[in-house]
């Protein structure tokens, strides 16, 4: 944890000054000769980005200036944990970001890495933070660093029963019951297409179940599509296409994450966490296409593309939770290529059923700097689902509102009467930024906790 407690009286920890090129001159006139002159030599103008150490007079580090986009405070400081030497670092009151929390959480997200398989090269360096800070940072920054290290572990350590294993440590944790169908008891408890995406593979499929919180409280269901690799199946991806594919479980690790600041919470509900693991492989058992499955749901279901496997471990799911008659639905998917295409890496797709609860989702990624972009349930576009032998395909012919038609056959899963949300995340970032290091990604996950949080907030 890269964030720390800023105890009364700190004269240990280095302020970090922000400033912009408009405030500059204001920054100097906090500095003696000596450092202006230093400023000035090494070329520093405040641009967003940079940063000046500046030494006090026996030559020891005395103050950072650090050039930021005031508008940006989530990325504002994202690059330094790394950047700067190892320490202690607090904010200065002087600076000129208005919201410090949004500075430290970004600070957190920058000082992320990845070292399952490999030493970190440094230890980042720290932000000391008032301690109601760090009370309401940790949680967000720890399902973060979850959700990216479920999503960068490679399958063979995260397959089906690894995904499984992560929601039965979230239940001891916080004295949650955890069930699991295996397998042929997918098949026995009615659980079809889960089990026929995942037949192929040598790992079992699954669906783990953890439920949580008092019976009288709110229901609310969150699903995450696992998918802990995909090939495609038997309509196999090409190579390029596959070889990210151990983060088609982004889904899973953003429904585990969310759960987890659920219960650190305590809000008032009953909540359903249903997490459909499996991995798309390709074998004599494998799932062909023109295959007719009928659902939980009870829908017939042509399978027109083996590769469009998401929707159909989610529309069991989606069916088994609508069973509970929760208040509230929410999926987290790595669905559609589609949403990518149309609105690039970072813009999740939102999808809901309720222009109000869509409104209200916006408004949360809005206030937490977690952006989302609503897409239509355009119901003209069922036809392109049309099977001529089953109630439905699972896809079909046309390359139009691929992200748009799968939301539309994972709607058919979900009543009328149930408030849903849907998010299409890619879970990744495809280069290094600040804040956002290669690899997993948390995408809508503060969004969602925060509408959770304004809609169930006790008292």
């Amino acid at each position: 944890m890269s964030l720390i407690e800023r105890k009364a009286g700190d004269r240990q920890s280095i302020a970090i000054e922000t400033t912009d090129a408009t405030r500059l001159a204001a920054t100097k006139k906090r500095l003696s000769a000596a450092q202006r002159r230093w400023l000035e030599q090494s070329g520093f103008e405040g641009a967003p980005g940079t940063f000046a150490l500046v030494a006090d007079a026996s030559g020891k580090l005395e103050r950072v200036v650090a050039g930021v986009d005031a508008a940006d405070a989530l990325n504002a400081i994202a690059h330094l944990p790394r950047a700067l030497p190892e320490g202690n670092y607090h904010l200065a009151d002087e600076g000129v970001l208005a919201d410090k929390a949004q500075a430290a959480l970004g600070w957190a997200l920058g000082a992320y890495e990845f070292t399952r398989y490999r030493k970190a090269k440094r230890a980042p360096a720290k932000l000391a933070v008032p301690a109601a800070e760090l009370k309401a940072l940790a949680p967000l920054v720890e399902a973060t660093a979850q959700v990216r290290d479920l999503v960068n572990t490679p399958t063979e350590d995260m397959g089906p029963k690894q995904l499984a294993e992560a929601v039965s440590q979230l239940g001891k944790a916080y004295k949650a019951k955890v069930r699991e169908w295996v397998g042929d008891e997918l098949l026995k408890d009615n659980f079809p297409t889960i089990h026929a995406v995942g037949r192929a593979s040598h790992r079992a499929p699954r669906l783990v179940e953890l439920t949580w919180g008092k019976q009288g409280d709110p229901k609310v269901a969150v699903i995450g599509k696992g998918v802990c690799f995909d090939t495609g199946g038997l309509d196999l991806k090409p190579a390029d296409g596959m070889r990210w594919m151990k983060k088609d479980m982004g889904g899973a690790a953003h429904a585990i994450a969310l759960a987890r600041l659920i219960m650190e919470a305590k809000l008032p509900v009953r909540l359903t966490l249903l997490i459909p693991a499996v991995e798309n492989a390709v074998s004599g058992n494998a799932l062909r296409p023109g295959e007719v499955i009928v659902t939980r749901g009870g829908h017939s279901v042509e399978i027109d593309n083996t590769d469009a496997e998401g929707r159909l471990v989610l529309c069991d799911a989606l069916a088994y939770a609508g069973e509970q008659q929760p208040e509230l639905i929410i999926d987290f998917a790595t669905l559609t290529g589609a949403a990518r295409v149309a609105l690039g890496p970072d813009l999740p797709a939102l999808f809901a059923n309720r222009d109000e609860l869509a409104e209200q989702a916006l408004a949360a990624g809005r206030a937490t700097n977690d952006p989302l972009w609503r897409l239509p349930l355009w119901r003209p576009y069922r036809k392109m689902l049309e099977s001529y032998i089953a109630d439905f395909a699972n896809s079909g012919a046309s390359r139009h509102a691929g992200a748009i038609t799968a939301a539309l056959y994972l709607e058919r899963f979900v009543s009328d009467n149930t408030p849903w949300l849907h998010l299409d995340t890619y879970a990744w970032n495809d280069g290094d930024r600040p804040g956002r290091p290669r690899g997993g990604e948390a995408m809508g996950l503060r969004a969602m906790f925060a509408l959770l949080q304004q809609r169930y907030a006790r008292g």
